[in-house]
């Protein structure tokens, strides 16, 4: 693992100059056009900008699921830019849970038993039943995905999302499929977790209002960051304009 010694000890991730080219015959799509960032260990990060800003695909590099072409990512003192495929399959593992807007629960399994899949893997796992407290669901822990509403199988992910005790949290549009009454249950357990656990959680939405729970907001456009705010006072769920 490389370091960086003058990476601050209380940033989670940092990027310099990232950049990402998707190739389709003579065609080439600038994902990402040099983005510089850091984000702060323990915050909650909304993501805003439009379909195509480049949001999604700087999710995926820092979370692991894909490369820079170039530039450099570092999670907390490590180089993660430079990991093999190994490396980044054990980082995914143990640092990191990923909640999207499919709920990708295996519809066989309980509550219970979806959010234990992932302890069986985990280094330091959190017991699958304080995860779905976590989220206000153990009373719904042997029901079936079936069995579900849509917030209640969210509520599920994200309780398997935490059951490995990630340090990071990222969420690609996990409000997206859900109602306002449902999506504000959603945001709760999220920053529930956030301030709890001290998990740092990024959030990828198109709602705009969200950002107002976040401690920090990053605009994206044309692949590049645009603008980055800071909430002083961040509102809870239920205070913001859906």
């Amino acid at each position: 693992m490389s370091e960086n010694n003058g990476v601050n000890g209380n940033i989670t991730f940092r990027t310099e100059g990232l950049t990402k080219d998707y190739v389709t015959g003579e065609t080439v799509v600038q994902a990402l056009r040099g983005v510089t960032l850091e984000i702060p260990k323990g915050d909650m990060v909304v993501l805003l900008g439009p379909s195509g800003s480049g949001k999604s695909t700087f999710l995926n590099i820092i979370g692991g699921l894909d490369s820079p072409t170039s530039g450099e990512v570092y999670f907390k003192k490590d180089k993660l830019s430079d990991y093999s495929e190994q490396q980044l399959t054990r980082f995914r593992r143990h640092n990191v849970g990923f909640v999207f807007q499919s709920y990708n629960l295996v519809p066989s399994l309980t509550a219970y038993e979806n959010v234990a899949l992932v302890t069986d893997i985990a280094l330091d796992p959190i017991p699958p039943m304080e995860a779905l407290k976590a989220v206000n669901l153990e009373n719904r822990a042997r029901h079936f995905p079936s069995q579900l509403s849509g917030g209640e199988q969210q509520r599920v992910a994200i309780a398997r999302a935490l059951a490995k005790r990630p340090e990071v949290l990222l969420c690609d549009e996990p409000t997206g499929a859900l109602d306002s009454e449902t999506g504000i249950v959603v945001l709760k357990a999220l920053q529930e977790v956030n301030k709890n656990y001290g998990t740092t959680t990024i959030i990828i939405t198109h709602n705009a209002a969200i950002a107002d729970m976040a401690d920090r907001v990053i605009y994206f456009g044309d692949g590049q960051v645009v603008d980055v705010k800071v909430n002083k006072n961040p509102v809870g769920p239920e205070e913001i304009s859906w």
